[in-house]
């Protein structure tokens, strides 16, 4: 039986991966409320609120989807060395203080 190997996860996401998503998702809300006001009146309040619904439901799994593929492409998966692994943590830790000079 094969020994099993040592991973690392590291997750590379920033919020400038996911900025372009989040401003359509505001302007999807914004879109929907505009339509919901457009449509507003006495008789038709219930196509105002349906209407809003339909856009929220039905825009919300590609947003998911987006988020998920975004997030799931900024994951790395590395293999790491057992013996490199010994030898950096038997090493002193480096001390990095600046000198200063006058």
């Amino acid at each position: 039986m094969e020994k099993l190997q040592k991973y690392r996860l590291n997750c590379t996401l920033t919020f400038g991966d996911i900025y372009a998503q989040v401003i359509v998702w505001l302007i999807v809300i914004f879109l929907s409320l505009a339509s919901g006001l457009a449509l507003w009146s006495s008789a038709r309040q219930t196509y105002a609120f349906m209407t809003i619904g339909l856009i929220v439901v039905l825009s919300l799994p590609f947003l998911l989807f987006a988020f998920v593929t975004t997030l799931l492409n900024h994951i790395e998966v590395t293999e790491i060395d057992p013996a490199a692994e010994k030898a950096a943590a038997s090493r002193p830790p480096r001390s990095e203080t600046a000198t200063a000079t006058s």
